[in-house]
């Protein structure tokens, strides 16, 4: 299907389905085996720009939006969605300081992130803090002139690699959410360990870590907003890059859908290609169908977005919930008409499926979203 793209938006699907082929597919397999972390990906993103897309000009960027975002996370993704988070998850951190930095902030932070020479994470969950953001228990006290933050985050994309992390701390835990701040922590901050990798189902090339933070002393300067400001920051973050992970869920599902569809031509059982026999054609027929509707209502969903709307939680959740599950259902059913091939590790389509699972559950659990949009639209005057 042809969507009305511009012509910059077209070289830029181009150019991204181009690093995906000649970087990612080589070397999918062999990355999800031993959890490599793509370091030449991010080389190859900066040789032509992409590093950069969603950022504006004035700090080295493309100046493009989430539509642009978008269709460079859908095309990395269709090879492999772990590499594809390296670069999404660093855009995930570069939200906060787009909406809320300061311009110092944004020329150090930013300017590094366009030119691919930096590496950013975004640091929310906890043990006993994920779709509950307002229960983060991690601390920050002013000292000083400083900042003091003590406490634990798990699960964090880029963890490791990252050159700095965007942190959610509670600077007055009595009020609760409202008490949240957000920080730049650099990866050299002293008191800053990483923890345990983790060792995962699926998007096995993106390093995932836990980060402990013991008396880290970041400058006043580094606090991204105002003390209280961190659940907006937060959230205002999420309704930005939910479409991301619409994006990667669909190049997952397009990624399966064309292995599988690849096979059922070539396999051949009782004398013809299974591909002939109706009940493949139907299982084909609704995934081709979900794949698109889903690609769908993300496109629209990104041109809303950058429409500059008031609100758009409620679009953000929705587009994220329909293609995470459109990506498990597509990618099951492409392990069955593939059968045991499907099951194979030597075969792209079972890793598909592995990496599938994770677009349901983080940045917002699908159910936890699912009470997002029902409330937003129960309560809509």
């Amino acid at each position: 299907m042809n969507y009305p793209f511009t012509e910059e938006q077209k070289t830029i699907q181009a150019l991204a389905r181009s690093v995906a082929v000649n970087s990612i597919r080589p070397n999918a397999l062999q990355f999800d085996e031993s959890q490599e972390f793509p370091h030449f990906l991010l080389q190859a993103l900066a040789e032509t720009g992409l590093s950069g897309v969603y950022i504006d000009e004035q700090y080295g960027g493309i100046g493009g939006g989430t539509t642009e975002l978008t269709l460079v996370v859908e095309q990395l993704s269709m090879e492999c969605a772990g590499m594809a988070l390296c670069f999404a998850g660093t855009a995930l951190s570069a939200y906060p300081v787009m909406l809320f930095g300061t311009d110092e902030q944004r020329k150090k932070y930013l300017t590094r992130v366009a030119s691919g020479s930096w590496v950013g994470a975004f640091a929310l969950t906890e043990e006993g803090a994920g779709s509950d953001a307002a229960a983060v228990s991690t601390q920050a006290c002013l000292e000083d002139g400083y900042y003091c933050i003590n406490g634990a985050k798990q699960w964090i994309s880029n963890g490791g690699v990252a050159d700095y992390y965007v942190v959610a701390a509670s600077t007055n835990r009595s009020r609760g959410a409202r008490g949240l701040t957000a920080f730049l922590v650099d990866k050299e901050t002293e008191g800053l360990k990483i923890g345990k990798k983790e060792n995962k189902m699926g998007i096995r090339a993106s390093s995932t870590t836990q980060l402990f933070f013991d008396n880290c002393r970041i400058p006043v300067g580094n606090r991204i907003g105002r003390e209280g400001e961190g659940f907006k920051i937060v959230m205002k973050t999420l309704d930005h890059s939910r479409p991301g992970v619409a994006a990667q869920a669909i190049g997952i599902a397009q990624g399966a859908y064309d292995e599988a569809l690849k096979h059922v031509k070539s396999r051949t059982q009782f004398g013809q290609p299974i591909g002939s026999f109706q009940a493949v054609q139907h299982l084909l027929a609704d995934m081709a169908t979900q794949i698109e509707a889903a690609r769908a209502l993300l496109y629209q969903t990104c041109r809303f977005i950058d429409s500059n709307p008031k609100r758009f939680s409620t679009e953000a959740a929705m587009v994220k919930v329909f293609a995470s599950d459109m990506a498990m259902k597509v990618t099951t059913d492409a392990v069955q008409l593939m059968g045991g091939y499907g099951y194979m590790k030597d075969y792209p389509v079972e890793k598909r499926m592995r990496d599938a699972k994770i677009t349901q559950i983080y940045e917002g659990a699908n159910q936890v979203l699912r009470n997002i949009i029902g409330l937003n639209i129960t309560s809509a005057k």
